[in-house]
């Protein structure tokens, strides 16, 4: 099942992965505009109302399209008949919490600052969980072809380039977390005992 996914570079595995590495290599974020924000804001009012539904179409797609994700996730990774996973109670609750933290983001966005704490300290938690950033592009691209089908004749080029700029906005945050997270636990040399890293259950991306 696919879905192109224009100016993203990720409607393939390969163009996912060259997607990921330049976002790894860029030095300053995405630029949020204020036509950005207004066009997210107005949009959500619409995908949130249906929120437990594109959670799960999410994860589904993801584990479709990317089944190497599945190892990031406890519970996840041994299920071979992905239509199981629609109905899967796990799976709908996972499905929330990313819904959630996707709720709050783009509550946060007339404060950005608060947006960039949320966002760091999420990558924080990802490096925790053995979840590297190379993933975290993935889900921005499921989410959006998504979330079209819901919008329908409001989905608009400029649209889903707003939404393409806040998920590569949070990732960038993320990576940023990620990287703040591997580099204090390489100083204190404590991964094992004190700052042990938790059951992946509770991966959030």
């Amino acid at each position: 099942m696919g879905c192109a996914v224009s100016g993203l570079g990720l409607a393939s595995k390969k163009s996912a992965e060259a997607a990921s590495k330049e976002q790894e290599e860029a030095e300053e974020a995405p630029h949020l505009s204020s036509e950005h924000i207004h066009m997210i804001k107005e949009s959500w009012k619409v995908i949130q109302e249906d929120i437990a539904k594109v959670g799960i179409i999410v994860f589904v797609r993801l584990f479709e399209t990317h089944p190497e994700c599945k190892d990031v996730f406890f519970l996840f990774r041994d299920v071979e008949d992905l239509e199981n996973l629609r109905t899967s109670k796990e799976l709908r609750a996972h499905g929330l919490r990313v819904m959630s933290f996707i709720e709050k983001s783009v509550a946060r966005l007339d404060q950005l600052e608060r947006l960039d704490s949320l966002a760091v300290e999420l990558g924080r938690s990802h490096y925790r969980y053995f979840a590297p950033p190379k993933y975290y592009g993935y889900v921005g691209t499921e989410f959006i072809c998504a979330v079209r089908p819901i919008l329908k004749d409001k989905w608009t080029p400029e649209l889903e380039n707003a939404w393409k700029t806040l998920f590569q906005y949070v990732t960038w945050l993320m990576r940023q977390g990620y990287t703040e997270e591997e580099e204090e636990a390489k100083r204190s040399n404590t991964v094992g005992s004190s700052r042990e890293r938790p059951d992946k259950r509770n991966t959030v991306l």
